[in-house]
Formats: structure tokens, sequence, C-alpha cells
């Protein structure tokens, strides 16, 4: 999802969250899932057979709530000419609000970040998000290879997903038992053919990688023997793919068996790699703190002040932060009071001017609050979990609110 901003990511995993928390009273909730090649008009003649099946629902509120979504989903897709470029998917249904009789109709429809290409229809008491939650994953693309001398193999992961690119064989012969000036020609051979080998598999990685090199994490090269580490040690690669190798590992196998095996023995590497990545950018932060003309900006009012100047870099934020910013104005004299609050209730507050009740104008995450503000000012957003020490410190020390500057602020 290298073309989607953080305030989109982030928007579309809370949307999600959200979606997540709709029931339904019986299996009346609706869920449809259309790729971009999917004519929306063999959708519009399946929803209609789908009307025709729901006839067939035993419960009267249940067949009526049923039918009232599919005519809902058809007069939504009456919008479409043809799917946009990532698909379409179209939740609704009758959510309950309280107790019987309280239901109401909600639509959402979304256009997901990355590609969907399965059609669904599904009818249950939640929505099915099975698939845009895995869209929602981070899935950062690794680059890997396994390589002996008699053959390779090039793929990348990305998620769960492993692509196979490319496979080369060598024709390089075996070992010959000729004996004297013949054994030592043939060795040259051998030795120039494993050569020439191992450049080929470099201009192919480079073919394969160097267009990926943005979204590309890191490399991983694996194989039997010790042809692996002659190729990462020699110059077979472009420099900007051979930064990338983060590891060597041992295999049984080459081909796509000895792909699976990398990714195995990865495992646990490509998982330190993401966390490690979160520690480098509050570690940074606590580094710029203790400086006297430090980049360091933390706390809600502090960095708030520095994001609208325009002075934040980096801004991280604790994927634990609740709060809310809130807004309220007096009707009376006009006074607005700007704050953040623990809960989304609407607040009893009285005017600090002239003592009328307030009203509350507009209440938001306090997340969202800031990666708006960041979105403006060209910030980077770096969401940062609680799982790791650094983590924890930023949440309880800094209020999970923190930041690297571009400038120092006096």
């Amino acid at each position: 999802m290298a073309d989607v901003s953080s305030k989109e990511l982030y928007e579309f995993k809370k949307t999600l969250k959200e979606l997540s928390q709709k029931r339904g009273k019986g299996t009346e909730l609706v869920s449809v899932y259309i790729p971009h090649d999917k004519q929306i008009s063999d959708v519009g003649k399946q929803m209609k057979d789908e009307l025709g099946q729901s006839a067939n629902i035993k419960s009267k509120s249940t067949r009526k709530n049923v039918q009232g979504a599919i005519e809902v989903i058809l007069q939504r897709i009456k919008l479409y000419k043809q799917a946009p470029e990532n698909g379409l998917v179209i939740f609704t249904g009758m959510i309950p609000k309280g107790g019987p009789g309280t239901e109401k109709m909600e639509t959402y429809v979304l256009e997901p970040p990355e590609p969907i290409t399965t059609y669904w229809y599904k009818c249950n008491n939640e929505f099915f998000l099975e698939p845009l939650q895995y869209i929602a994953e981070a899935k950062e693309t690794y680059g890997l290879a396994v390589i002996d001398r008699n053959e390779a193999t090039i793929a990348t992961l990305k998620g769960k997903t492993t692509q196979i690119l490319a496979h080369l064989t060598s024709g390089v012969p075996g070992k010959h038992k000729a004996g004297g000036q013949s054994q030592r020609r043939f060795d040259r051979v051998i030795d120039q053919l494993a050569h020439e080998f191992k450049k080929r598999i470099g201009d192919h990685m480079d073919e394969v990688f160097l267009p990926l090199k943005d979204d590309l994490k890191g490399v991983v090269i694996g194989g039997p023997g010790f042809t692996k580490e002659e190729f990462v040690q020699g110059e077979y690669l472009n420099y900007e793919i051979k930064d990338k190798i983060i590891a060597t590992v041992d295999t049984s196998y080459t081909g796509e068996h000895g792909i699976r095996e990398v990714i195995a023995k990865s495992e646990d590497i490509l998982d330190e790699l993401d966390v490690m990545q979160e520690k480098k950018f509050v570690q940074r932060f606590l580094k710029e703190l203790i400086k006297d003309d430090g980049l360091a900006s933390y706390g809600e009012k502090e960095v708030k002040n520095n994001l609208i100047m325009g002075a934040i870099d980096v801004l991280l934020l604790s994927e634990d932060l609740e709060s809310y910013h809130k807004i309220y104005s007096c009707p009376a004299c006009g006074a607005v009071k700007e704050f953040t609050s623990k809960t989304d209730v609407k607040e009893d507050i009285n005017c600090p001017s002239c003592n009328e009740k307030m009203k509350e104008d507009s209440s938001e995450l306090l997340v969202d609050y800031f990666v708006e503000r960041a979105e403006e000012m060209n910030t980077h957003v770096e969401f940062i979990s609680t799982e790791t020490e650094e983590g924890m410190q930023l949440l309880r020390a800094f209020g999970g609110i923190a930041a690297i500057l571009r400038y120092c602020v006096k």
C-alpha cells in the first residue's frame, strides 16, 4: 500500500474497527465484494436473484430486512458503470440502536486500498470483513532468492503471499575426475561457468527487484552450500539491492521448496524488523531529547504548536492513544473552549466568561486530529505499538504523543 497515505490507511483501519462492532438482530447484514473486472450488470442480475431467493426466509422481519438491504445495494451499484480499479465493497443492513424496534438501515461503500480479486455475497449477523482485514495488515515486501551452482529461484514475499518471479538453471557440470592438466583446465571452466551463472542471477534479481526498491524492505538469500555466500560477497548485484540484504540462511533445497524453507527460517528476522523500525524512531527521539538543542518535542500542547508551525519532521503517536479532541462554544457570548477528554460523551461545561452552558461543536479522536494536522503540514506519521519497551515508554512517560523536529524550536 505504498501509494496510500498514513492518514488514509489509518482511516481505513478505523472504519474496519467500527464495522467489526456492528451486529444485526439476525442473519440480515449483507456484504458484497465486487472486483474491478466483475461486470456491474452481472452483479445486478445476481442481486435480483438473491432478492427472489430471500422470499423463502421464514422470519418475516429478517426477510424484510434482507430484502431492504439488497434493494439498497441495487440502488448503489446503479451509480457505477464499472467497479473502481481496486474494486467496490458494500456493507448494508439494519443495525439495532437499542431494544426492539430501534433498528436503522446503515450502508457503507468502500473502495479498498488494494485490489480485491474475489466476488463475495454474504448474509450474516455481522459484516464479512476478513478480506479487508487482510489488506489492512502491514504487508511489507521482501525479496527472496535460493541459490546453488545448479539452479536459482527468485521470489517476493508480501504478507502471506509468495510470488515466484524467476527460475534459472546453470548447466554447470559436476566435478570430474580427469586428473593432471585436464582436471585443472576443467576446474577453471567450471569456475567460469559458475561465475557467469551468478552474474546471470544478479542481473535477474536487479531486473525484478529494482522497480520495487522503494517498497522492498529487505532481501534474504538462501541455499545449500557456499554458493550463496560467494554470491553475496561478490559484485553481482546493483548496490541498491545489495544494501538491502538482511540475512543469508542455509536451506536443504532450492526451487520453490527452497523459497518456502527460506520463509520459514526467516520469520523471526522479518518480525523483528517491523519492531526494530518502531524502536529506531523512539530511540532517535530519546537521543534528541537529552541534547541541549535536541530536535525533540513531546506532550499534546507542545507537539500541537510545533505541528502547526510546520516544525515537525516525524510525528510519533501511540496506537493505544484513546483520548478525544473537543471544541465547545458558548451560544451567549461566543467564547470557544478547546480541550482533550477521555470520553466521547457530551459533557456539561459552563462558559468561563459568562457561566452559560456551552454546546459541543466537534468531538474526534485525538489521533485523528493530529493525523489531519500532520497531513496538512506534510509531516510523516509513525504509529508506535506498545509491544516494545520503547513503545510503552512513549505512552506512559510522554502521553503517547512525541515528535522529531525539522529544526530547533526555542
